[in-house]
């Protein structure tokens, strides 16, 4: 029998009568491991060796695990220092034992939790008791000593090894105290066909291990001996780069948009209120305006706003625009609209395009977009972020109506392969008439509203000089994603929570 050299290696190196490791192979024969794995199942295709598994849970210390071995669990630490100050006795206040205990930040959430939890003592309108009985060095304490000790030695423990129970193993790990992983170790040992082999002998050969320009051009090709490959031998998962897919529905976005005869708006992230909502007509004491639903930065005000068309936005709020205008009648401060803040929606380019201020052409018809992040103080939830990429747009020409507007998206979302988009009259106060886009989610069957759209009001228009209509809109390039990917909750997408398995695997449609 003939076998390449690094077969007749691990060969000879296997044992018939115990299983030896992979890495005790690659010592003995100076092999990579990878090398001896690969050998071994290529053996074990001839039946000449068996290659095994074993399967170990390895447990190792966190950062937070770590220091908590040094400085003490948060909650024993509390619980030693309310005994200190005599909380066995009487209850004594939790502030100042906070204090004593050194805890800080986080740590306080931590601390009072698993101090219940634990049966330390209780703590009941901001007085804390101790039970002088509890005893603070617990399963959890002893579980991360001995993690510690062994991880000093440079090794790893696994359950069974430190003799406590998997419950505790389990509330250390969701603790984000130690780290639970998994190894495998590979094993090898000779069949009784694999010692016959090595009776009857077997000779190394030289192996190729890929077809070359030297090979071809010297003839040598016709008389080597190729290696085989076995295709179904386990390898490593290569994960080569690519673009995120709420990246490439964003550039899709783009093309459709272009391809519509759109040009791209740009601008700051951080703008003053007067170009997010007072262009907008909306009041200065609408509830969105709040710190509830608005990130206000600590910055100087913008100065570098034209005063005469401030005088117009503020005329437009205080008296209305036109023959039938209005206004609010309410407050109305200059210094609120030179404030500076993230922009809840990118509406605030259109303000700035639309006034000239950016330098668009405004000849009309005229069409712009943009797809940009915007900042909401929203509460998270499957459908809501913090954070989030909208769909601006809007067209300037004369005597525009809803239809055109409806067209419009009709068109737009045909792009994309949905042509069930459904619209509900809305209440805007910077545009009328209004309506919401909703459309229905391919997985879960749920309308999903995805944007809002309008014409927008006279006391838009006016202060900013355009005298034609415009018709705009804002649309969630998060949600136009979930529609074409199947993603059921925008965490899915980005932030702390994406689940990264789908953004690998997932296929936008179009």
């Amino acid at each position: 029998m003939r076998l390449p050299e690094r077969q007749l290696a691990v060969l000879e190196a296997a044992s018939a009568t115990d299983e030896r490791t992979v890495a005790e192979i690659a010592a003995e024969t100076d092999l990579k491991p990878e090398t001896v794995a690969g050998a071994a199942f290529d053996l074990a295709d001839e039946g000449l060796v068996e290659v095994g598994s074993v399967t170990d849970r390895t447990l190792a210390l966190t950062d937070e695990g770590r220091r908590y071995v040094d400085e003490g669990l948060p909650e024993t630490r509390l619980y030693r220092a309310g005994r200190d100050a005599g909380a066995d006795a009487d209850s004594v206040s939790m502030g100042a034992v906070i204090g004593e205990a050194a805890l800080d930040g986080p740590e306080v959430d931590i601390a009072l939790a698993n101090f219940a939890r634990k049966g330390y003592g209780s703590v009941d309108g901001g007085e804390l008791s101790v039970d002088p009985d509890a005893d603070p060095d617990d399963a959890e304490a002893t579980a991360l000593a001995a993690l510690a000790e062994a991880d000093a030695d440079g090794g790893s423990l696994d359950g069974d090894a430190l003799d406590v129970d998997e419950a505790v193993i389990d509330r250390l790990d969701s603790r984000g105290l130690i780290a639970v992983g998994e190894s495998v170790t590979r094993t090898v040992r000779l069949t009784d066909e694999g010692v016959d082999a090595l009776m009857t002998g077997v000779e190394a050969t030289e192996t190729v291990g890929a077809l070359t320009p030297e090979l071809l051009a010297s003839g040598e090709w016709r008389d080597a001996e190729f290696a085989a490959y076995n295709v179904e031998a386990e390898a490593e998962t290569a994960r080569g780069g690519r673009k995120h897919v709420l990246r490439r529905t964003a550039d899709r976005v783009k093309d459709v948009l272009v391809g519509m005869g759109f040009q791209e708006m740009e601008g700051p992230h951080a703008d003053a209120d007067f170009w997010i909502n007072d262009c907008l007509f909306m009041p200065q004491d609408h509830p969105a305006r709040t710190h509830w639903d608005r990130f206000a930065l600590d910055v100087d005000r913008m100065e570098s706003i034209s005063d005469e068309l401030m005088a117009r936005v503020e005329s437009a709020h205080r008296d209305g625009w036109g023959n039938d205008g209005d206004g609010y009648h309410s407050p109305w401060s200059e210094e609120f609209a030179r404030e500076v803040a993230l922009r809840g929606h990118t509406t605030s380019l259109s303000m700035r395009y639309l006034s000239g201020v950016a330098g668009a052409e405004l000849e009309p018809p005229q069409r712009y977009f943009s797809v940009e992040k915007v900042y909401r103080n929203d509460t998270l939830d499957p459908t809501h972020l913090l954070e989030f990429f909208q769909i601006e747009g809007w067209v300037m020409a004369e005597d525009l109506s809803v239809r055109d507007l409806m067209g419009t998206f009709e068109e737009f979302y045909r792009q994309f392969g949905i042509t069930d988009i459904r619209f509900k009259p809305h209440y805007n106060p910077y545009t009328e008439p209004s309506f919401e886009l909703f459309g229905e989610h391919p997985e879960t069957g749920e309308e999903i509203e995805i944007g809002n759209s309008g014409v927008f009001r006279e006391e838009v228009t006016g202060p900013l000089g355009v005298d034609c209509d415009v018709m705009a809109w804002g649309l969630a390039l998060e949600r136009l994603a979930m529609l074409t990917t199947g993603a059921e909750d925008i965490r899915d997408l980005h932030g702390t929570l994406a689940d990264i398995e789908f953004l690998r695997d997932a296929e936008v449609s179009y």
